[in-house]
Parts: C-alpha cells; structure tokens; sequence
C-alpha cells in the first residue's frame, strides 16, 4: 500500500506588488506517495518553481499546511527546521548559478556534510568519494572548479550535493532543460536509479512533456497558480480531460509526418494572476467556457485518481472521446 511522504491542504503563495498582490500557488492540494515521482508541468510563470521552493520551505507560504510524514511542517523554525531541511533537497535548473564558482567540486559537495556536523572531519573526504562515486562523477575532477566541468558534469555535483544529507524527498527543478539532449537522458537515468536505491521521492518540474512522461508516476498540471488536472501518467496521455491539458499535449510535437495533426491554437487574453476574479482562470481561452466557470471552482475527483478542476468536466471528457474515436 502506498505511503503519503508529503501532503499539500490549500497551499498558497502570495507576493505583494506594486499593482496589487501576485497569486503565484493558490489553493493547491494534493499528495505525493512514498517512492514515487510527481511531475509537475505547466507554462512558464504558472507556479511549479515556487511550488517546489515552497514545500521545502525555502520560501514561506501564504497560507494552508504542508505535511511531512504526518507533521507539519508549515510554520515550523529554528533548529527544527534545519532538521526538516535535512529531510528535503532540491536540485535546481541552472546546474552552474547553483554552484559557487569559487569552491571546487570536494568543497561543493563538502558543504552540506559540514554544516550538519554529523560528521568528523576524518569522515568528510571518504563521504564525499562516496557521493562522487554514486552520480558518476571522477575521482580526478574532485579539484575542478565549475567552469572546468560540461553541464552534465555540473548537475552531477548539484545532484551529489543534494544527496549529501540522505533526504527523503527531493525536489528537480527542471533539472535537464539546460544540457544537451543525449546528456539528458543520462541524468534522468542517473535520477530513476538513485530512486530506486534510496526509496527518495520526486517532485519533478518541466515543461518539456516528453520528459514528465518518462519519469512520472503522477502527473500534476498547473495554470497560472491553480492544480487544473492531476492523475496517473499514462492516464493523462491517454485521457486528458481540462481543455488547458488537452491544449498542451496538442502542442507536442510529431515525427510521424504521414499522419495528420490538427493543433487546436488558444485564443484570448491570459488572466491576470494579480488579484485575479474568482472562477476558472483558463476561460478567457477556452472554447467550452460559460457562466459557471466564473464561479469558484474546485479539483474534484471525477475518476478514481484521475483530478479535475474545471465544471463542465464530464462533458469535455466525452467530448475528448468521441473526437479521438472519430480521429
């Protein structure tokens, strides 16, 4: 039986602007089980960075809880939360700003092991060769600087990084968007067999949908702050139900060219996250939109683990079937 590691109950994350007051995670809720790994996809600016960032409380939420193995963890300070930090990691996009130019990669990936004082100074460097050894990075790269390494190479020293402290749950902020293709797949491989060894649990962020396919278990899709569709990978390849969902699997892009593919283009001007009206922040652009949708809407369950929000979900579900059977 799956464990829920972390659990979300109405998070938000709000910042103040000029204007008025960005509505960047609202009301967000959901769940994810022990060992397994939530992908979380959605355009740029939709929230999935400070989502993550606010789960393992490298930002202050708003509002709502975070639970960790049962304990929340939402408010909690001090000694308390280093330890808490302990439990979860983050490997973040730019594998080079995330490291500091000045320290070497021993130094890089010594950090950490230093400021937990867990361990003695004798046990650091065997550490450390340990770390290197599992993501594959050299023993003769341990004096390298970042800017002698490829971008895979650095990512390696930002995922040993984040293992250092054997967390729990790690989030991957987009952790291959900025190398080459063949090096991606080495690096998700690297992260599918560290998760197999160590039971850790992701929270995966892209926008690339042909990488949260690879390596999801769950698949969480997120507009402009809100969860619109959640539900197993290949339930959401197969069955997409929100209209934004559906939009963004019409975008991916095809290599059969024998077969006909008709994008279906968004119309309409994108909400406004700031001080946004109540109501489905997708209808200015979607095509089955009515009064209802400028009502306050929630994720409901319309499927045994299959998530939506939006209210005219059965009809767009049996819509999206009829088409396919049709297509």
């Amino acid at each position: 039986m799956d464990t829920t590691l972390i659990e979300l109950i109405n998070l938000k994350k709000y910042f103040p602007t000029g204007s008025g007051i960005l509505h960047a995670v609202d009301d967000v809720n959901l769940q994810i089980k022990k060992g397994k790994t939530l992908g979380v996809v959605g355009e740029s600016g939709c929230g999935k960075s400070t989502l993550g960032r606010t789960i393992i409380r490298l930002l202050d939420s708003t509002d709502g809880k975070i639970i960790l193995n049962g304990e929340d963890i939402t408010r909690v300070k001090g000694k308390q939360l280093a330890e808490v930090r302990q439990k979860m990691q983050m490997i973040f996009q730019d594998p080079y700003s995330s490291l500091d130019p000045r320290k070497t990669v021993s130094e890089a990936v010594s950090e950490p092991l230093l400021v937990s004082r867990k361990y003695k100074k004798g046990e650091v460097q065997d550490a450390i060769q340990e770390l290197m050894d599992l993501v594959g990075i050299d023993k003769r790269l341990r004096s390298s600087y970042p800017h002698e390494l490829d971008g895979g190479r650095r990512q390696r020293v930002g995922i040993a990084r984040a293992l250092a402290l054997n967390p729990q749950f790690i989030v991957c902020d987009e952790p291959v968007s900025a190398l080459d293709v063949s090096i991606q797949a080495q690096v998700l491989n690297l992260l599918k067999r560290l998760q197999m060894q160590r039971e850790l649990t992701y929270m995966f962020v892209t926008h690339d949908l042909s990488v949260v396919r690879h390596i999801s278990d769950e698949i969480c899709v997120m507009y402009l702050g809100q969860v619109v569709e959640m539900c197993p990978s290949k339930e959401l390849f197969k069955r997409p139900i929100h209209p934004y969902t559906r939009a963004l699997l019409e975008a991916i892009p095809s290599v059969d060219i024998t077969r006909k593919h008709k994008r279906e283009l968004l119309r309409g001007e994108i909400t406004s996250p700031i001080n946004p009206k109540p109501g489905c922040r997708f209808a200015a652009r979607c095509k089955y939109a009515c009064d209802k949708c400028h009502e306050p809407q929630t994720i409901r369950e319309i499927e045994k683990g299959h998530f939506v929000t939006c209210c005219r979900a059965e009809e767009v579900g049996e819509i999206v079937i009829h088409t396919r059977l049709e297509g």
